[in-house]
C-alpha cells in the first residue's frame, strides 16, 4: 500500500488556510457578544496549558519531579514571583529530586 506524501501534504495545507480564512471571510464586524469575546480572549492561554502541562509531569525522569515542581510553581506565582523566577525555581526543584533519586538508588 502506498502512500502519496503530497496528498496529505495538500490536504493539510487546505485545512490550514481554511481554518485561518474563513473566519475572516465570515465575520466581518466586530463580535459584540460577550460570552463569544470572552471565549476568544482565553483561547490562546488554554490552548497553551494544554500543550505544556503534559509535558511538565512527563518530561523529568521522576514524574513525581515534575508534579512536585508544578506545585511549587503554582505557590511561587501566587506569591508573586516572576516567570524568570518561577522557571528558575522549578528547574532547580527537578534537579534537586532527581539528583536525591539517583543518589538514592
Amino acid at each position: 500500500m502506498t502512500h502519496n506524501i503530497y496528498l496529505y501534504i495538500l490536504t493539510a495545507a487546505a485545512v490550514s488556510c481554511l481554518i485561518r480564512i474563513l473566519p475572516l471571510t465570515l465575520i466581518r464586524g466586530k463580535i459584540k457578544n460577550p460570552f463569544i469575546r470572552s471565549f476568544l480572549y482565553y483561547v490562546p492561554y488554554v490552548t497553551l496549558a494544554v500543550m505544556t502541562f503534559p509535558a511538565i509531569i512527563t518530561a523529568p525522569q521522576i514524574p513525581l519531579a515534575g508534579i512536585l515542581a508544578l506545585l511549587i510553581g503554582i505557590a511561587a506565582a501566587w506569591k508573586g514571583v516572576n516567570m524568570i523566577g518561577i522557571a528558575i525555581l522549578c528547574c532547580a526543584v527537578v534537579f534537586i529530586c532527581e539528583s536525591a533519586a539517583a543518589f538514592i538508588m
